[in-house]
C-alpha cells in the first residue's frame, strides 16, 4: 500500500505557496536606526559620490611626478590630514606629508606610502619608482552620485544601514510591518502557569510561533487558544481574518473527529492542500480566507516548528516583498551515527553538525526522533535531511544538513 498516496512533495507546496503570494504594498519612513530587519520598498540612489573628493589611500608623500628625479631629495612643503586639507601654494620641487583620507593636493599625480621612502631633515628621498595615480583613491570610485546602491526588496541589516548613514541618508521607505494573528486549537491545551487537568498539555507551540514572527519583523496578534467548538473556532477565523494579512492556526489539521479547521477554511476560504510528504509536519494546510493567508500547522511541537521554518519563513519573505528566497543552507557532510529511517517520506532529523578529529564536518543524531520530542532542538544544531526514497542511514554515508539559522540559535 502506498501511505503517501495524496500527499504534496516539499518543494511543490513551497512553490505553489510562493506562486500565489504578492507582495504588500503598503509601506512606511522610519528613522535608519528603526529600519533593522526590514525589507526596503524603493530603490535607494546615492545623492553624493563616494569618496566625495580624490583622497590618499596610505600615509605617505603626496608628489608630481616632473619633481620627482633619480635620487632627488624633496623638501616637505606642508602636511595634509582627514578633515585638514592643504590649501598653501604648493612650490615646484616639493612634495606634501599626507595621511590616509586627507583631500589630495591640486595637481597631485601620486601618493607614495611612507615604507617606501627615506626621510629626514633634509627632505625625503622616493626609494622604488613611482606610478601615476598610485594610492589615491577617485572621486565617485566606490558609488557615483545617483546610482542605485539598495534595490527594492533589500532586507536592511548591518551591511546596509552604515552604508546608508554615510551616504547622509537619514531615513528610508520600508514596506509595513507583516500582520500576522496565531492561535492555538484543542481542548488539550492549557497556558503555562495553571495546572494541567486530566489529559492537558502546556500550549508551547504559540509561544514558539510568536517569538519566531517577532524575530522575523511581523506583528503578531495573539488571540489564544481557541476550543475544540466549530463556532468558537469559526469567530476566532473571522476575528483573524479581519485584522491579519496571515492567520496561522497551531493543531487542528489532520483527520481526527475533533478537528475542525479543515472544514471551516472550506466554508470560509479555499484550502490549496493540507498533507505534506515530509517528516514530520505531514498534516500542514495552507489556504486562503476573504482577507488573509492561512497556514495550519500540525499539533506535534516539532512537526509545527519544522513546518514554520521549511514553509512559513519564506511566505513571510515573500509577502515582505523580499527580493531574495529565505531559503534554508544545505551542506553536504558524511554521518557519524545510524540514522534510522524508513522510505516514503522526505525526513527531516535533528542533528549535531560538529568536526571530527581532522577537522572535517560531520553529523550525528540527538537520539529520538519523535514529533513530540522538542528538547532535540535545544540539543541539535541542524536538520539533517533524509531523501524521500531514503532508508537507514549508516555511519560514513553522505547525508545532506540545514544548519539552523538565527530563530534556532544557529
Amino acid at each position: 500500500m502506498d501511505f503517501t498516496a495524496g500527499l504534496m512533495a516539499l518543494e511543490d507546496a513551497l512553490g505553489q505557496m510562493l506562486a500565489r503570494i504578492t507582495p504588500l504594498t503598503d509601506t512606511e519612513t522610519l528613522p535608519l536606526h528603526q529600519a533593522f530587519g526590514r525589507v526596503l520598498a524603493r530603490d535607494v540612489t546615492s545623492p553624493l559620490d563616494v569618496p566625495g573628493f580624490d583622497n590618499s589611500a596610505m600615509d605617505g608623500y603626496a608628489v608630481r611626478l616632473g619633481d620627482v628625479k633619480e635620487g632627488a631629495v624633496l623638501p616637505v612643503a606642508g602636511k595634509a590630514f582627514a578633515g585638514q586639507p592643504f590649501h598653501g601654494e604648493w612650490p615646484e620641487g616639493t612634495c606634501i606629508r599626507i595621511m590616509t583620507g586627507a583631500p589630495v593636493p591640486t595637481g597631485c599625480d601620486a601618493v607614495v606610502m611612507q615604507e617606501e621612502t627615506d626621510a629626514n631633515d633634509a627632505g625625503v628621498r622616493f626609494l622604488k619608482p613611482i606610478r601615476p595615480g598610485q594610492n589615491i583613491r577617485l572621486r565617485g570610485e566606490d558609488i557615483q552620485r545617483d546610482a542605485v546602491v539598495l534595490t527594492a526588496g533589500t532586507r536592511l541589516n548591518v551591511g546596509e544601514l552604515p552604508m546608508l548613514a554615510s551616504l547622509g541618508i537619514p531615513q528610508v521607505e520600508v514596506v509595513r510591518k507583516i500582520q500576522v494573528a496565531i492561535f492555538s486549537t484543542g481542548d488539550e491545551l492549557q497556558l503555562p502557569g495553571k495546572p494541567l487537568g486530566d489529559g492537558q498539555i502546556y500550549d508551547t507551540n504559540r509561544l514558539a510561533v510568536h517569538v519566531m514572527l517577532e524575530q522575523l519583523g511581523c506583528e503578531v496578534i495573539n488571540l489564544g487558544i481557541i476550543p475544540d467548538d466549530p463556532d468558537a473556532l469559526r469567530a476566532a477565523f473571522i476575528d483573524a481574518n479581519r485584522q491579519a494579512d496571515l492567520v496561522l492556526s497551531s493543531g487542528g489539521v489532520s483527520v481526527g473527529e475533533a478537528d475542525y479547521t479543515k472544514t471551516l477554511l472550506e466554508e470560509l476560504g479555499e484550502i490549496t492542500f493540507w498533507k505534506l510528504a515530509i517528516k514530520p509536519g505531514k498534516p500542514f494546510a495552507f489556504g486562503r480566507l476573504p482577507d488573509s493567508w492561512f497556514c495550519g500547522l500540525p499539533g506535534n511541537p516539532v512537526s509545527a516548528a519544522l513546518t514554520f521554518y521549511q514553509l512559513v519563513i519564506p511566505l513571510l519573505a515573500k509577502l515582505s516583498g523580499q527580493h531574495t528566497p529565505a531559503l534554508p543552507q544545505t551542506l553536504r557532510v558524511r554521518a557519524a551515527s545510524r540514522f534510522k529511517k524508513s522510505p516514503g517520506r522526505l525526513d527531516f532529523q535533528r542533528g549535531i553538525l560538529q568536526r571530527d578529529a581532522e577537522g572535517m564536518p560531520e553529523v550525528v543524531t540527538t537520539g529520538h526522533q519523535g514529533s513530540h520530542i522538542f528538547s532535540s532542538f535545544s540539543q541539535g544544531n541542524c536538520f539533517v535531511v533524509l531523501e524521500r526514497e531514503r532508508g537507514n542511514v549508516e555511519a560514513g554515508e553522505w547525508v545532506d544538513v540545514q544548519p539552523f539559522n538565527h530563530l534556532f540559535g544557529g
